[in-house]
């Protein structure tokens, strides 16, 4: 059956979370180091890219949808580089500052097209910046038709649970990307969406598809969802449901770069279900559009266009 692709420019969907700035140096490698046995990488060009939830929210720009950011950077540098580069895009973002904060930073090193090394470079919010966020999400809440709660582990949702909470008092669906090993905090949440090994982190190793299929349900009773979306890489992805598992096969004809793909299937996600579709055409737009940004380098996004081919 071939699935129409809906008209996106009407949804409206709402990204809270832990953003980042992707730092990319791009260079040749001809030698090995005589320090230590490393390559040496004469660096020639570089980039920086909106990262984490905020590349989520570029994810959702690039599907044609409205799109709101809501965060936490530092008052440095890094900050500043991330807010100009969302300035120039058609994301409504609100970056609140903590002066006790560094902006998130992963620098990635790639000689010949490949990633040599990441650098990571971050600490945790103040209290009092993430209690201004959750008094501005309340006043986001009714703007849009679907919610994105980005959690990579680096303290920007210390409150989601209340976050969860007010958005299906709204009659919002909330879309989780989760992360850690206790996701009771996501209690209430209308879908997550972890890959395999962040799967195996809470339910434990599976012996088949069926014994996945008992945990799957297992783990969604539990926390209340109305679905969980399982990222497989090359196995595709399964959706747990009510009414049990649908599967997607991977589509990716060449495998290139993995890093943000779980970005991108999430604000797909959001996008179709903001847009009127079910879960299941949800799922299979996700599916192909994972399949795009797989192929490029980077954290990369799916054009509409794109998602058609």
């Amino acid at each position: 059956m071939i699935m129409e692709l809906p008209d996106t420019r009407k949804a409206r969907v709402l990204v809270v979370g832990d953003v980042m700035l992707d730092r990319y140096w791009f260079g040749e490698v001809s030698r090995i180091s005589p320090e230590a046995p490393v390559p040496i990488v004469k660096v020639e060009k570089s980039e920086e890219r909106p990262g984490g939830a905020a590349n989520v929210a570029r994810n959702i720009a690039a599907l044609g949808a409205r799109v709101a950011l809501l965060s936490v950077v530092g008052a440095d540098e890094a900050g500043l580089a991330l807010a100009r580069l969302l300035a120039d895009s058609t994301i409504d973002a609100s970056l609140h500052e903590d002066a006790q904060l560094n902006t998130t930073v992963k620098l990635r090193v790639i000689g010949r097209q490949q990633q040599l090394l990441r650098i990571d470079f971050e600490n945790a919010p103040a209290h009092e910046v993430l209690r201004a966020k959750l008094t501005e999400f309340r006043q986001r809440i009714d703007d849009c038709d679907a919610v994105i709660l980005s959690d990579y582990g680096k303290g920007g949702l210390a409150h989601i649970t209340e976050m969860i909470r007010i958005a299906r008092e709204h009659g919002k669906a909330v879309l989780v990307d989760p992360k850690g090993d206790d996701w009771r905090r996501y209690a209430g949440a209308s879908i997550i969406t972890p890959n395999r090994a962040e799967l195996r982190e809470v339910v434990g190793r599976w012996a088949n598809e069926d014994d996945l299929a008992a945990r799957g349900a297992k783990l969604r009773g539990e926390l209340n969802l109305e679905a969980l979306l399982l990222t497989r890489s090359e196995e595709g992805m399964s959706l747990f449901t009510a009414d049990g598992v649908r599967h997607e096969p991977a589509r990716a004809r060449e495998v290139y770069d993995v890093s943000g793909a779980g970005d991108t299937v999430i604000a797909t996600l959001a996008v179709m279900l903001a847009s009127g579709r079910s879960l299941a055409e949800a799922m299979h737009w996700a599916n192909r559009a994972a399949g795009v940004v797989v192929g490029k380098l980077g954290t990369a996004t799916c054009s509409l266009d794109e998602l058609k081919g």
